[in-house]
């Protein structure tokens, strides 16, 4: 019988968070991917796609100085039919806004504790964004088995 592999934590504290909160859509039939580029000047920390298509943003938030100075998260909002913020036990939620989700995490699992309200997407832009999430998803699969690839694409 093989050895264990040891299991390593992602170095982040949002890292750690986007994990958590992607083992815990496992259970809802979600896959995920992190820092896929929905459009020129946006990267979300977590983008999930449900079994039906539905395409879920989860932006993870380690501190309040962290969430403070975050000017781009309203510009995920035209590419998702649901947004999420992903935060630990410490922080503090008042400071996020009414009317959308919200995710408690650690690096180990997580549990929704306020849906975001269901925007659906226009079928274009959803398609995009399904192409989108597939093709990040083959490319890092590509960089993982492949590393030296990794260099000729940009994630």
């Amino acid at each position: 019988m093989p050895a264990p592999v040891p299991e390593t934590l992602p170095p982040m504290p949002g890292q750690r968070l986007a994990r958590g909160v992607a083992r815990a859509l496992r259970q809802f039939d979600f896959v995920s991917v992190e820092e896929l580029v929905p459009t020129p000047g946006l990267r979300v920390d977590l983008m999930a796609l449900g079994p039906k298509g539905q395409v879920w943003i989860i932006e993870c938030k380690s501190s309040r100085t962290d969430y403070l100075t975050d000017r781009k998260w309203q510009g995920y909002l035209e590419w998702c039919d649901r947004f999420f913020w992903a935060v630990d036990g410490d922080f503090p939620t008042d400071l996020l806004p009414e009317g959308t989700g919200l995710i408690l995490a650690d690096a180990y699992d997580a549990e929704i504790l306020r849906m975001g309200p269901d925007t659906p997407l226009p079928a274009a832009r959803r398609k995009v964004m399904v192409q989108k999430f597939a093709r990040h998803a083959a490319m890092r699969l590509q960089g993982y088995r492949d590393p030296g690839v990794a260099g000729l694409v940009d994630f």
